[in-house]
């Protein structure tokens, strides 16, 4: 018996491969997806440059910001569904070419116009190579032991990707203009284009009754709605425009629901949340991000504006965080093997609570030895929790929903992002804002200004000037400071919540006969053939 189930694995592992070594396929995902997650962050430190460069307006930045993420979450379920209809490398090297293309457009932009719509192809371009990374990664280590190890290093590489993104930013501008955080990618996508397609296998799923259309632009119509409206929240709009996406895309995505339900091939096979492990890790996924967005909080302006430091200080800080979050993904699969996904989730949890409650610490003065703990404690704490829900997501998702399952996942956590974006801002301002409204000599318009954001609020202060604009800018300072600690709270027992909700996962991995059985549709003989040709 175990001879014979060597000799399967072995078979399934050659056919996966087809003719690629596996290691080397894994090395090609994670240059995509490196990209993929560079370009989510690394304009955040150029947007200065870009509105002194393009002038745009309040909105038009607005756009420029948050047009990528918007545009990728939203089409993440048509792309990942789509991958396993037609052939996930097929829609992933489409996305490189796109994502290529893409960035050359945003990098030669001469108006706001223009970047907006390059950064909405690039979305785009996102959308497409995201789930496809997963979903072949899936196929092509049909040995769940193996695939721990795989999607170790590739979250790993996530987690570098989100850390690298203002660092490579700073760099960038301090020597060139600020088109050249587009124009690293192109290079890369070049060498991308023709290795992905020489070693990347061919996969899809069964493909049994047509493509779902209207299913697809009716989740991708929701996702758009719900993630616009959750972003508006998040920065503190609660007029029309943010209640009507919000409505808009919650009904869409019910009828999306009941749609599914209804088909006999559906897009998505909702069986897969009947399932504790799966549904579990979705719920793990997004309340991880929902917790963590106080981190952005401190890299954006805690370390700018209350300690002075320049965006590239800012990324050098990061780097104990990235660093521990490589080492968290590289040690995953062995934790994974030894406690079991139910106990590395729950540990994974509880000690990001813990270096959340540890930077509580921070004041207004710099305390660089206890940032770097906390920042280490938090980065192997947050890769540990998303390298288990997101192993076990996958496990338990069919071989032929994997771009499905996968992009759900990635859907879970850009929706956790903006939901905690929201939630958490709303405790910031309410901690932050009445700190402001008793400050002797100060206007009342003044005041509400300045209860805006501390980068309003040091515009203010600059403005009025004399004692009236030091008292402003220190008080703003403080209750800053003050709403950080209470934003942190708040993320800390949000994430004990998690480390509960976690109990719900397997005791154990399992990796016996079954997992192999579930693993992998073998293609036929002659698909093989074909996928080496077509290489």
């Amino acid at each position: 018996m175990s001879g014979t189930t060597t000799a399967a694995t072995a078979l399934r592992r050659r056919a996966a491969g087809a003719g690629a070594n596996r290691w080397v396929v894994l090395v090609v995902l994670c240059t995509s997806l490196l990209l993929v997650a560079v370009d989510a962050t690394v304009l955040h430190v150029a947007v200065p440059a870009v509105t002194e460069d393009l002038r745009p307006g309040a909105i038009e930045l607005l756009w420029i910001v948050d047009v990528y993420p918007l545009v990728c979450a939203s089409l993440l379920i048509l792309f990942g569904t789509l991958g396993d209809r037609v052939g996930r490398r097929r829609i992933l090297l489409l996305g490189y070419g796109l994502f290529g293309v893409a960035s050359g457009l945003a990098a030669l932009a001469h108006d706001p116009q223009v970047l907006i719509l390059a950064r909405a192809l690039l979305g785009v371009g996102g959308a497409m190579i995201m789930p496809a990374t997963l979903s072949i990664l899936r196929q092509v280590f049909p040995d769940r032991r193996e695939r721990a190890l795989a999607i170790g290093v590739w979250s790993a590489v996530a987690a570098v990707g989100a850390a690298v993104g203002p660092l490579l930013g700073g760099f960038l501008l301090e020597h060139f203009w600020w088109g050249s955080v587009f124009l690293v990618n192109i290079p890369l996508m070049l060498v991308s284009l023709p290795v992905g397609r020489l070693l990347l296998p061919e996969s899809r799923g069964a493909g049994d009754g047509p493509w779902d259309v209207v299913g697809a632009l009716t989740a991708a119509a929701g996702l758009f709605g719900v993630v616009l409206g959750v972003k508006r929240l998040g920065g503190g709009e609660l007029g029309l425009f943010t209640v009507a996406p919000l409505v808009v895309g919650t009904l869409l995505l019910v009828l999306f629901v009941r749609r599914q339900r209804r088909r006999t091939h559906p897009l998505v096979d909702l069986g897969m949340f009947a399932r504790p492990a799966f549904s579990t890790a979705v719920g793990c996924i997004v309340l991880a991000m929902l917790a963590l967005v106080g981190l952005e909080l401190i890299a954006a302006q805690y370390l700018q504006l209350v300690l002075g430091l320049s965006p590239l200080e800012t990324g050098l800080r990061l780097l104990p965080l990235t660093f521990a979050a490589m080492a968290a993904g590289l040690a995953g699969a062995r934790m994974l093997r030894r406690f079991g996904p139910r106990r590395m989730v729950s540990f994974g949890f509880c000690l990001t609570a813990g270096a959340v409650v540890l930077l509580t610490v921070m004041g207004g003065s710099d305390n660089a030895g206890l940032m770097v703990a906390a920042f280490m404690l938090l980065g192997f704490g947050l890769e540990t929790t998303l390298f288990g829900a997101y192993e076990s997501m996958l496990s338990e998702a069919p071989p032929e929903q994997a771009g499905g399952a996968a992009a759900i996942g990635e859907t879970s956590y850009q929706l956790g992002a903006g939901i905690g974006i929201a939630l958490l801002g709303s405790v910031m301002n309410a901690a932050y804002t009445p700190g402001l409204a008793t400050v002797r000599g100060v206007p009342s318009a003044a005041s509400a200004a300045a209860g805006h954001s501390l980068g309003e609020a040091y515009q203010v202060a600059a403005q009025l000037g004399g004692p009236v604009g030091v008292a402003l800018r220190r008080a703003a300072r403080d209750s800053f400071v003050h709403g950080l600690h209470v934003t942190l709270l708040v993320s800390a027992g949000l994430l004990l919540l998690g480390a509960v909700m976690a109990l719900r996962l397997p005791r154990i991995m399992h990796c016996g006969e079954r997992e192999h059985a579930a693993a992998v549709e073998l293609p036929a003989p002659r698909e093989v053939a074909d996928s080496r040709v077509s290489a």
